[in-house]
């Protein structure tokens, strides 16, 4: 089964892997910004982290990958309402571990929370492989669902761990390739245990359901638009630590103007200061000065 697992190139799977990666790394830009807030703020860059792990980069991830999966000897259809629902689950389940592991950052709640987020892939993934309709019967191998299972807690538990402690946008960009590489795995190891078993009597016409290009076109749009919103979010959420050059010793204090009356200087008298000091004795029986007075 792994020539239907994969298609017939390598051009899907890359397409899967890549927006695996971009989600990934939204996701993950996204939850930094999550810790560095509080309040509906956080719930706020949480919400767009869910959506951006779960909703892109193993969602959309599934359902591009099996773009290339084929059976042999009958058509694929797929069950929107169980296809929506698989989406709905994924979203759901990784903002609930966003949430738990983002609130309590310690390693039991860690692990608790990969736990649940990886159960949570498996019933997207499964929920999705059930949503396929064919002629015939699909039968799973466990060997490979015991396989998919534990890439995926593991999988799950790491992108946890980069969401609530990676900071830097190069470590941001590396996390991102390795759980692309771990989600694409899951996919692909628990695609390769699905064995179709053909009817015993030949069936014309195509299963009930949507065809691909039916769900292909609004997947892409779909996709297109919540990236364009996504960088949107990050280039307006930017909020960058800037040097405060004020508190440099070179410019720890402004030099004063000239016309300011310095500490200290006794018998300076600027000739349009505000504040004048005190003038001498004789002194204070000459004129008022101002700008028609000759000086000496």
């Amino acid at each position: 089964m792994l020539d239907d697992a994969f298609g017939q190139d390598w051009l899907t799977p890359a397409i899967a892997f890549s927006v695996s990666v971009i989600g990934s790394f939204l996701g993950l830009s996204f939850a930094y910004r999550a810790r560095r807030t509080s309040g509906f703020a956080r719930w706020q860059w949480t919400f767009l982290a869910a959506l951006a792990l779960g909703g892109m980069a193993v969602w959309s991830m599934h359902f591009i990958a099996m773009m290339g999966f084929r059976l042999t000897g009958t058509a694929i259809r797929y069950d929107p309402v169980l296809t929506i629902a698989s989406g709905v689950i994924a979203i759901v389940v990784m903002g609930g571990a966003l949430s738990l592991s983002l609130g309590r950052r310690s390693t039991p709640w860690l692990l608790l929370s990969g736990l649940l987020l990886g159960g949570g892939v498996l019933a997207m993934h499964y929920t999705g492989v059930a949503s396929m309709n064919v002629h015939g019967e699909l039968h799973l191998d466990p060997l490979y669902v015991a396989a998919s299972c534990v890439i995926a807690i593991a999988a799950a538990t790491a992108a946890l761990w980069f969401a609530t402690r990676v900071r830097r946008v190069g470590a941001n960009a590396g996390a991102s390739l390795l759980m692309g590489v771990a989600i694409t795995s899951m996919h692909y190891t628990g695609m390769a245990g699905v064995h179709h078993q053909a009817p015993d009597f030949t069936r014309y016409g195509a299963p009930e359901g949507s065809t691909v290009p039916d769900l292909l076109l609004p997947l892409i749009v779909i996709l297109f638009v919540f990236l364009l919103v996504c960088s949107l979010f990050l280039l307006l959420g930017v909020d960058e630590e800037r040097t405060d050059y004020s508190r440099r010793p070179g410019h720890a204090a402004p030099v004063p103007p000239d016309d300011v009356v310095r500490p200290g200087d006794a018998g300076y008298n600027p000739r349009h200061a505000t504040v004048r000091t005190a003038a001498p004795v004789e002194e204070a029986r000459r004129p008022a000065d101002d700008v028609w007075t000759r000086q000496r």
